[in-house]
């Protein structure tokens, strides 16, 4: 199974290629998942943005971090091409994406959208 964020009260949760189906494919309701990597400076930026929009959505969203350094086959199969990319998923199902830095009230947008 997944496993939170080093800290325990993280809203933001990691998965791995192997997890992916049970985390996010088998999951119901929304679900957003963050593909980055320790070396990208955006996808750093991007990170506190992310714990604040999760830990605000914590009862509609479920948010899911992906290092696609340690996992290419997940982001292979959705053509991840530059990172950070963020693809939000309802019932298991990619509706939508964005790549690169947001500001928070974009995020907020990104997920308010799909929330209704």
């Amino acid at each position: 199974m997944s496993t939170s964020k080093e800290n325990s009260g993280a809203a933001i949760r990691t998965t791995t290629d192997q997890n992916f189906p049970s985390d996010i494919e088998s999951s119901k309701g929304v679900t957003m998942i963050d593909f980055w990597a320790e070396w990208c400076g955006p996808c750093r930026t991007l990170g506190p943005t992310l714990e604040e929009v999760a830990a605000e959505y914590r009862d509609k969203i479920t948010v899911y971090k992906m290092n696609v350094d340690e996992n290419p086959t997940t982001p292979s199969k959705f053509h991840v091409r530059g990172i950070p990319t963020v693809v939000l998923f309802k019932d298991g199902k990619p509706v939508d994406q964005f790549v690169g830095l947001k500001s928070k009230s974009d995020v907020q947008a990104f997920v308010q959208k799909h929330l209704a």
